[in-house]
């Protein structure tokens, strides 16, 4: 009887955590984020993007408003890119629209957690990963 008891325990414990699955909305997603993870892989070739200095910073405003900025340190230069645009959320994805020319409009982003927007794709033979990090704050006006 008390393994039967404990396997119920775990059932329920598991059906509750389940049922408490993140559902994303504009209101929750919302907020300032920061790179954590990002690293591409291309012929057998990994680089990690944020040891190497990259930043990549975005507020997602309530109202679908993006702005923040992206580095990343090249050999002999630094690319820049400002990341003002909008954004939206479909399901669990996320979406960028914006003028600047990078990554970061052409992926698709998970919205799979409250705190984490997170990217993979391949673009030709170069598979790019990214997840970004929501800080604490207070929520967005």
């Amino acid at each position: 009887m008390r393994k039967l008891s404990s396997f119920l325990v775990v059932a329920v414990a598991a059906a509750v955590a389940c049922s408490d699955a993140f559902k994303p909305t504009t209101e929750n997603v919302s907020g300032h984020y920061v790179v954590d993870y990002f690293r591409t892989d291309s012929g057998g070739v990994h680089k990690d993007w944020v040891a190497a200095g990259a930043q990549l910073e975005l507020l997602l405003s309530p109202l679908g408003d993006v702005v923040g900025h992206l580095s990343i340190p090249m050999d002999t230069t630094t690319f820049l890119a400002d990341m003002f645009g909008t954004w939206t959320l479909s399901g669990k994805t996320v979406h960028f629209t914006q003028d600047a020319d990078s990554f970061v409009r052409d992926m698709d982003w998970l919205a799979a957690d409250k705190n984490l927007l997170s990217a993979d794709k391949t673009f030709g033979d170069v598979r790019v990963r990214v997840v970004l990090i929501r800080l604490p704050g207070p929520a967005l006006p």
